[in-house]
């Protein structure tokens, strides 16, 4: 059983990965008469529609990275290392071809067969069906290193290689032969893209070169040149526009009109690295261009001038996400800050209410000025936030606190933009230290307020809407080291702060002084207060948590077993669960009425951010070097999960991260889990012998078994049930108040004309297991059938108890002495008195009469007189206490 099928959390799917390095694939359904855009995502191959750009499919996982992709009319071909792997509809592997000795950096499929370079120059051809080499073919690195491939348009059976040296080959794969070498133009080629005209290919050059040459006559037709550096991508309109585009390294791409020979335009910044990949839609006005900033952008060329606009797009963080946090109390949105210096919102819904709010700057029209490589008014990575959703359409609800700057920054999530306030202290308006900087950041629960705190120990109050500062928490400084986190209760009423000197400060929030400082026994790292239940998580230095009561004041929970620095924590919903994450890979979950270590996992980079979802199903985790956020399903939500403690020596499992799963899961089976064995809890009949228990049945069994006489009279039918016309024979039955039928193997052919005395008697069961109760002193039985009657039944099996309805003193006697044992055993306390009420009703008369059955009266009597004055007293107690803590002034 794998670690997915018994832990608390289960990998669910990746937030924010759209694009890599490797150039996209662009291809088109026949069938669904649509477009659809392949892109290499770490392991797997994301598959988006061109329409809409919605995610269809997500490829199972390989083993490593891809880093290269092509596609053909039926499969996706990706590669890994030395290894090509072929995939079915969007999905599952379903050839791998193994022979190349080198990283593959080129692939062309080539009608029933697939073509494939690698790094040692080694071209192979390989049967798509039978995977099978068909040729291999090893050029000379001194003289010619394949850096480009092509097939070009309707030359059969022949591919057009670039080379490092700059000169080009065409061979004949089917002959194996070299019909011609081009010499080049001195450099190296680094990409081939086949014109819409037949012969003619545009060939980019290291230099910044594109020379649209006509392969049939070995002529240049023009010549272009880029000041950007290497050409990376070029692409072809084929819509009536005689357009061609080029990408470059460092993300513009410039438009060439190829009938006037000369630059149309150029979209600079298109992407924030390497133009990858870049292909136009046939016959339509649109570009694809995909990154390594993780983005892939569909542009659109409908305005003046030939110019794109971004028509789609899906980005996420270009660098890895540093800080991470649900956003409001919907588990829909969760803020991502990234170390690119960007805010963004990612849906856990879907990937179209993804929101950008951009890159903090000192000065947006500055900024937007100089552009994105020459910005020098950016401001440095978020290191933390806080948000709030309450009056987030009035002004800003977002306050961020950046990498060394002590100015801190709001954000306007309605406006997915920057805010309009910048936050720092009045007597460094005039200049900024380099020194001083706001090291945590926390936003009240109303939104009104931002309390800001500085690695001078400095805690500051300011207002969200007008930006004014309002106070500030101690004369000079709260602390004397430095902040390591600020948090504010659900009610304005308490601020805490931790200071890196070892104390944790409890202030009034509105008059700004200290009610109640504790020292702790080591530095904290960060805290975190839960506001609902008021529990406030402290990390420390030395790699333990410690679980504090704001409303006591004391430290009631501390748990180590970490071994590395604590980089974040979260609390559950309803505060049951602490989860942490730290530079040890772990991923742990505490559970803190029990104070045991429950959940434990290891993943394969180190948890740099958590957040648990308001709504409790999801918990959401960045990673070192990782540009995802990752989506990790709650199981208790929806499955049987042992919560058991873990024990001292358990070695966690290592769990790979969503969506890169292996191919094949692993078989797991020799391993045991401790947690594998679950044990089922089955409620006792009664908790505890003095406690007054009642029984599980539903009030209609017997709270009206008083009322039964009156129910009947209102049911009563209005007319005499109607004889069935054609009446059914008789099934032979056993005598008996229940009717039950004869067993076939019981009927006897001959039939005896004596009649059987005892089949007048008609005795239930109930009654029979009274009598024997008597003499053993066990009522469990008699009282089990009883319980499993309705209220009529049971009326019945009561009215048959006395001598006229076939029953005797003695069953009536042994009746009384199970309600005793009820009362006794203080089980099933309200059947108890429902069938005793019922049982009076009906035997007043001969109860009366009989001085043993009036004996056994007065014992239960006082029993219930006894059971009832302690019920009483527990009662009011509870009553006083109820309307004490509902009128006092606490």
């Amino acid at each position: 059983m794998s670690r997915q099928d018994v832990g608390l959390f289960s990998g669910f799917r990746v937030l924010g990965r759209f694009s890599g390095h490797v150039p996209h694939v662009l291809r088109y359904h026949g069938r669904h008469r649509e477009f659809y855009v392949a892109t290499a995502v770490g392991r797997s191959v994301h598959t988006y529609n061109v329409k809409k750009l919605g995610i269809v499919s997500v490829s199972n996982a390989l083993p490593q990275d891809i880093t290269c992709l092509a596609a053909d009319r039926m499969l996706i071909f990706a590669s890994y290392d030395n290894i090509l792997h072929a995939f079915a509809r969007n999905k599952e592997v379903v050839h791998t071809y193994e022979g190349h000795k080198a990283r593959i950096h080129l692939l062309q499929p080539f009608g029933d067969h697939i073509i494939s370079v690698d790094v040692d120059n080694v071209l192979i051809v390989w049967n798509i069906q039978s995977e099978e080499e068909y040729l291999q073919v090893d050029f000379d690195k001194a003289t010619f290193v394949v850096s480009a491939l092509l097939h070009p348009s309707t030359y059969l059976n022949k591919i057009l290689l670039g080379s490092e040296q700059g000169s080009l080959q065409l061979w004949n794969i089917r002959s194996n032969k070299l019909l011609y070498s081009f010499p080049g133009w001195g450099f190296a080629v680094t990409t081939l893209a086949q014109a819409p005209a037949v012969d003619v290919v545009a060939v980019g050059l290291v230099s910044g070169h594109i020379v649209v040459h006509n392969i049939k006559f070995d002529e240049t037709l023009m010549k272009f040149q880029q000041d950007w550096g290497p050409i990376t991508a070029v692409s072809f309109r084929t819509d009536g526009h005689p357009v061609m585009a080029a990408g470059s390294p460092v993300g513009h791409i410039a438009l060439w009109d190829l009938e006037d020979k000369k630059l149309m335009c150029q979209m600079q910044d298109a992407h924030s690295t390497a133009i990858a990949g870049m292909s136009f839609v046939p016959g339509e006005p649109l570009l694809i261009t995909n990154g390594a900033d993780n983005a892939l952008r569909v542009w659109i060329f409908d305005g003046p001038g030939g110019t794109g606009r971004v028509l789609r797009s899906r980005m996420g963080h270009s660098a890895p996400p540093t800080k991470i946090r649900y956003h409001g109390q919907n588990g829909e949105q969760i803020l991502s800050a990234g170390q690119d210096g960007t805010l963004q919102s990612f849906s856990t819904v879907h990937d179209r209410f993804n929101k950008s709010l951009g890159r903090g700057s000192i000065n947006k029209k500055k900024s937007k000025k100089k552009g994105l490589k020459l910005d020098t008014m950016a401001l440095p990575p978020i290191t933390a936030f806080a948000s709030e959703v309450a009056h987030q359409s009035d002004w800003d609800g977002i306050i961020a606190c950046h990498q060394g700057y002590i100015t801190c920054t709001t954000w306007n999530y309605q406006k997915t933009s920057m805010g309009a306030h910048k936050l720092r202290p009045e007597e460094f308006s005039k200049y900024k230290p380099i020194d001083i900087y706001a090291t945590a950041v926390d936003i009240t629960s109303c939104g009104n307020f931002a309390v800001i705190g500085m690695s001078t120990g400095q805690v500051d109050v300011y207002n969200m809407q007008s930006g004014i500062h309002r106070g500030r928490y101690g004369k000079e400084k709260a602390h004397e080291g430095a902040i390591r986190g600020v948090a504010v209760d659900g009610l304005n009423q308490l601020v805490i702060t931790a200071g890196s000197e070892g104390l944790i400060k409890f202030w009034k929030f509105k008059t700004k002084e200290l009610v109640y400082s504790t020292e702790l026994s080591s530095s904290p790292s960060a805290i975190l207060l839960h506001r609902d239940s008021g529990i406030l998580g402290i990390a420390f230095e030395d790699f333990s948590i410690s679980v504090l009561d704001i409303e006591t004041r004391k430290i009631v929970r501390t748990f180590s077993g970490h071994h590395g620095r604590i980089n974040d924590m979260t609390f559950s919903p309803d505060g049951r669960w602490l989860i942490t994450s730290s530079m040890d890979c772990t991923i742990k979950t505490w559970d803190l009425p029990s104070g045991c270590l429950i959940d434990c996992f290891l993943v394969d980079s180190a948890a740099v951010s958590l957040t648990m979802s308001p709504t409790g199903d999801f918990l959401a985790s960045a990673h070192v070097d990782d540009l995802g956020i990752y989506l990790w399903s709650n199981r208790s939500l929806y499955s049987l999960v042992s919560l058991r403690p873990l024990p001292a020596d358990y070695e966690p499992s290592l769990v790979t991260l969503p969506s890169t799963c292996p191919v094949q899961d692993e078989d797991m089976s020799g391993e045991e889990d401790p947690r594998d064995e679950m044990i089922e809890y089955v409620t006792p009949e009664q908790l505890e012998e003095q406690l007054v228990t009642l029984s599980s049945l539903p009030e209609s069994r017997w709270k009206n078994l008083l009322s039964l006489d009156v129910i009947k009279k209102k049911n009563k039918p209005r007319e005499p049930p109607k004889v069935p016309k054609a009446a059914p024979f008789f099934i032979p039955t056993v005598p008996g108040l229940i009717p039950r039928y004869i067993p076939p193997e019981e009927e006897k052919d001959t039939q005896s004309k004596v009649v059987n005395l005892g089949v007048l008697a008609q005795k239930s069961d109930f009654c029979v297991h009274l009598e024997e109760a008597l003499s053993t002193n066990e009522y469990e039985v008699p009282l089990d059938l009883l319980k499993r009657l309705g209220p009529s039944n049971t009326e019945i099996e009561l009215r048959g108890l006395a001598p006229e309805g076939g029953g005797s003193m003695e069953v009536m006697l042994s009746f009384l002495r199970m309600i005793g044992m009820m009362l006794n055993k203080k089980y099933n306390f309200e059947l108890a008195q429902a069938y005793l009420a019922l049982f009076l009703k009906l035997h007043l008369k001969i109860l009366s009469s009989e001085p043993n059955l009036l004996e056994e009266l007065s014992k239960l009597s006082v029993q219930l007189e006894d059971t009832w004055i302690r019920l009483q007293t527990l009662f009011n107690q509870s009553l006083c206490v109820l309307t004490y803590m509902k009128s006092a002034l606490l």
